[in-house]
């Protein structure tokens, strides 16, 4: 064999295993990029943050009245409908005044009866009275026998008992007449307020019955300048809302624009609708341009509180852990759980809380027992769903436990546990105090124990050491072995 073409082909063995062993190097080097993780950052940010609650409610005015009848009859005459302005006793309708007016003519021609009544037994008491004085003399003469004057006196006795009755008669007739009289004027429908009618319910020649209560004509608002939504509160966030808050909404018919107004009450008459329960509360609005209309859907947003610059961070970083680490410990100052005790210690608290506060009995603390063992079952059972439908789950079962309660107590023990209840529930709104994000050091990421403050649902309050303006946070990663599965989510807090 040829020593050249030997060497040619061992040369050419040699450089196709070295380019296999570059290939082989560049796929495990292109396979170790490929599945490292890929990770999304955000910064934290300096800046105004604020805490709200939103709603629906409706749009109605400050006082409207419904006008009715307090007699039937037929509608004889409008001078009102939609939308007219109207003044405080104006004449708005009529009702058919032609049966009163028979019956005023009665009460009339009963009044005169009585009247020459009246007159009748005046006259027979005079001649009584005299009859009564001259038997009297003539007994005293001996003319006639006593027995004379007792008839005479009988006769005296009953004119003025005749005249007593035709009196009290004339009385009675006299109001029966007044009686006739308001029944006629009141087939004068008029307005009791100024303002503007917003409501019409009858027509011409419809018939009124006002036999048991009396029935819808109008209903007149006193101000469409002065305006009010009635929004409804979920329980979780009640404990927030307090008088004065601004709030903003909007209404549909008018997109893009924003209206103003503020809290003006929140009424303490729940509202249960599939052991949801919320409450009213009612928000100003004004309405001096007359642009807004009584039954508009408004969007309404409650400011509950507001910073005006701090360090914030999207709600995303604070949910964000690699896979493996154990979540940041959560709660707050105010040490709503026993730590380390979860659910269970919340429980246990809250036990030794109405044992103590609401003096419970052996029975009925051998009664509460099982309902709060329950309540942690309930809670525990919640993690695994998402966070909107874990709070709106809670919301049922708080509802559900306060009320089993509330059927172990005495009356003087539900005053208090109310306002234990009411408590909790502020307490409830309040954001954790803790938490933790992560930043990417050394190409892994670090963690920072944080504390987390007022949160607007899309980023929070935080501060600590090592957090400044600027800092790069991890919100998300995507690929390699480190990749987080979906966290389960925290059991809700038990306040009720």
């Amino acid at each position: 064999m040829n020593p050249g073409f030997a060497g040619r082909r061992a040369l050419a063995v040699a450089l196709l295993v070295i380019a296999a062993g570059a290939g082989a190097a560049g796929w495990w080097y292109l396979r170790g990029e490929a599945s490292a993780p890929t990770y999304r950052f955000a910064k934290v940010e300096r800046g105004p943050l604020t805490a709200t609650v939103s709603a629906t409610g409706t749009l109605n005015p400050v006082v409207s009245v419904s006008v009715g009848t307090q007699v039937s009859g037929q509608i004889k005459e409008l001078f009102v409908d939609f939308n007219s302005p109207v003044k405080k006793g104006q004449l708005i309708a009529r009702i058919d005044p032609e049966t009163f007016e028979y019956r005023l003519r009665q009460a009339q021609a009963d009044v005169d009866a009585a009247r020459s009544a009246v007159y009748r037994a005046q006259v027979n008491l005079a001649n009584a009275k005299r009859d009564l004085a001259r038997t009297r003399e003539l007994v005293e003469r001996n003319f006639v026998s006593p027995a004379d004057l007792d008839r005479a006196q009988a006769q005296f006795d009953l004119a003025q008992a005749e005249l007593r009755t035709a009196q009290a008669t004339f009385a009675q007739r006299e109001a029966q007449l007044a009686s006739a009289q308001v029944d006629l004027a009141r087939t004068q429908i008029r307005a009791p307020v100024d303002g503007v009618v917003i409501k019409r319910s009858v027509d011409v020649g419809q018939t009124v019955a006002a036999s048991l209560q009396a029935p819808e004509l109008f209903v007149i608002a006193k101000d469409l300048r002065d305006m009010q939504v009635e929004t409804s509160i979920d329980e979780a966030d009640v404990g927030r809302i307090r008088v004065g808050q601004r709030a903003t909404f909007t209404v549909d018919a008018f997109p893009g624009r924003t209206y103003s107004g503020e809290v003006k009450q929140v009424r303490k008459a729940a509202q249960t609708v599939q052991n949801v329960v919320t409450y009213t509360v009612l928000v100003s609005a004004s309405n001096e341009s007359g642009e807004l209309m009584p039954g508009m859907t408004a969007n309404v947003r409650i400011v509950t509180d507001t910073r005006d610059s701090v360090l914030k961070v999207p709600n995303a970083a604070l949910r964000y852990r690699p896979a493996g680490e154990s979540p940041a410990p959560s709660g707050d100052a105010r040490k709503s759980e026993v730590p380390g005790t979860g659910a269970g210690g919340a429980a246990a608290q809250l036990r030794e809380r109405l044992v103590a506060e609401l003096k419970l009995d052996a029975e009925q603390q051998a009664r509460l027992d099982p309902i709060l063992a329950e309540m942690r079952s309930r809670f525990m059972a919640l993690r695994d769903l998402p966070e909107e439908a874990r709070a709106k789950a809670a919301g049922g079962i708080r509802a559900d436990i306060r009320a089993r309660i509330e059927q172990i107590l005495q009356p003087e023990q539900k005053t208090r546990y109310a306002e234990i209840v009411a408590e909790l529930g502020a307490r409830a709104g309040a954001p954790a105090s803790r938490g933790r994000i992560w930043v990417l050091r050394n190409g892994k990421p670090t963690p920072i124990d944080v504390r987390v403050g007022l949160t607007d649902g899309t980023a929070s309050e935080i501060s600590g050491p090592g957090v400044v303006e600027g800092l790069e946070v991890i919100v998300g990663q995507q690929g390699g072995t480190n990749s987080a599965p979906a966290q389960k989510g925290a059991p809700p807090r038990m306040f009720f």
